[in-house]
């Protein structure tokens, strides 16, 4: 029978999520990768046990996450049951729709019923009677933003969200979403955009927007799908994610011009006495406006190295503009 470490909030940091009463680790856990239906069952639960033994208390998910569809959160369900049931009240647990999710016009998008209608499937799948926060994972060009907004602010009305937020939004559209929702009487808690040295455009308008606004953001992929460590200093590792036919990351990606420069990132991160991953991390955190960096893991040692990033997160402007020569290139 599982028992969580007694130590499990003594070292992890946590930091307000914009303007709420909600405090999110500083390293979050994304189950987008190795926790599907294709994966080794005891490994993605090991990896959701260690990481809520080190304090991570929150694990995000998506309707689509596995593959297959559904298995992500179906595994989490899985964890929940036997594992983590008693401790659900410490738990913040993510989910999200907005992609691709079943056939037909009404299984994408932004409408009014794919949104309530997944979420309710994802339920179902983790066993659960609310997420703690619920995301429209990206824009529609074709539904109003009423309707979108409107379907948040009827779910957190329904008692099957705490909170709601939204994933991929330019600037401009964060902002009319978070209007929408005020008017509502509904607080858009957080955004979750993509974000890491190599994917810098929310410097660009979206702090700010997210600053004004008061919306927290959590960060996904702040490693590159894993560029920004030191795995492909010397090639593909077979056991990587550019080796795997179901992964995002492709070999084209890894380039010869981005090996130069996490090569030079990798040596001021030894520097700083850090791995590449830390450092990485590090940086994306640096803003205020970044509640949580999220990451993904293949294995619990994984887990560990990522945490050790909250050892040394300051950066001197030299270093900072260092890596923005070396980006630069």
């Amino acid at each position: 029978m599982y028992l969580a470490d007694n130590n499990r909030y003594k070292n992890m940091r946590y930091n307000r999520c914009g303007r709420s009463g909600i405090m999110l680790p500083a390293i979050s856990l994304g189950l987008w990768h190795n926790f599907g239906g294709v994966d080794v069952l005891e490994n993605s639960r090991a990896m959701i046990r260690h990481a809520f033994d080190i304090g991570i208390t929150h694990f995000d998910l998506a309707n689509n996450y596995g593959p297959p569809y559904g298995s992500a959160e179906e595994t989490m369900g899985y964890v929940l049951r036997h594992d983590l049931s008693s401790y659900r009240d410490e738990l913040i647990i993510s989910s999200k729709a907005g992609y691709d999710m079943w056939p037909g016009p009404y299984g994408n998008w932004g409408s009014r019923k794919y949104l309530i209608a997944s979420l309710d499937q994802s339920l179902k799948r983790m066993g659960l009677e609310y997420v703690d926060i619920f995301y429209h994972h990206r824009p529609d060009p074709d539904t109003p933003l009423e309707e979108t907004m409107g379907a948040l602010h009827d779910i957190i009305k329904s008692g099957k969200a705490i909170y709601v937020g939204i994933s991929n939004y330019p600037a401009e559209l964060t902002k009319k979403a978070s209007e929408i929702l005020t008017s509502m009487g509904t607080h858009c808690l957080i955004h979750q955009p993509k974000y890491s040295m190599f994917e810098r455009w929310i410097e660009d308008g979206l702090l700010k927007v997210l600053r004004e606004e008061g919306i927290g953001s959590i960060v996904f992929s702040p490693l590159a799908q894993g560029l920004l460590t030191d795995k492909y200093l010397k090639g593909i590792p077979s056991d990587s994610r550019a080796a795997k036919p179901t992964g995002f990351l492709r070999p084209e990606q890894v380039t010869n011009e981005k090996i130069k420069k996490i090569s030079k990132l990798n040596n001021m991160a030894i520097d700083r006495g850090q791995t590449l991953a830390q450092m990485s991390l590090a940086w994306v955190l640096r803003h205020n406006e970044v509640s949580s960096a999220l990451i993904g893991a293949s294995k619990v040692e994984q887990i560990d190295d990522a945490v050790k990033a909250l050892n040394n997160l300051s950066f001197s402007q030299v270093e900072l503009k260092q890596i923005d020569d070396i980006l630069a290139v």
